[in-house]
């Protein structure tokens, strides 16, 4: 495992987390096929040190399960969480926002169709 240091555009939120670079994926929802986010899930216990927390805006739609947590200064979205398949907290780091990672060597495993759901 490798921990990455992760940041909105501006600054104001910024979080630690653990993870590899595989498994990642996409989505055509209407939420991320606007955002372009990149994801990978970890368990919420994995993302530490998160600074700025009252800076971000929490924003749910559909069913309401995921929270879409947008920087309220830039916009960026450099995190989620909700409950997974399995019940436990997961989080979504939006690995576009992990400093030093070049997005165009990864490789996208999983490629949700949210848009049909």
């Amino acid at each position: 495992m490798t921990t990455y240091h992760a940041s909105c555009h501006c600054g104001a939120v910024s979080y630690d987390v653990e993870l590899e670079l595989e498994g990642l994926a996409t989505c055509n929802c209407s939420m991320c096929g606007r955002s372009g986010a990149i994801m990978a899930f970890v368990p919420r216990g994995k993302v530490e040190n998160l600074q700025g927390e009252e800076k971000l805006t929490d924003y749910q739609f559909g069913k309401a399960s995921i929270h879409h947590a947008f920087c309220s200064v830039c916009g960026v979205r450099p995190l989620a969480w909700g409950k997974g398949p399995d019940g436990a907290e997961h989080a979504m780091v939006n690995v576009r926002c992990l400093e030093g990672v070049d997005v165009h060597g990864l490789t996208v495993a999983h490629t949700y169709d949210g848009r049909s759901r």
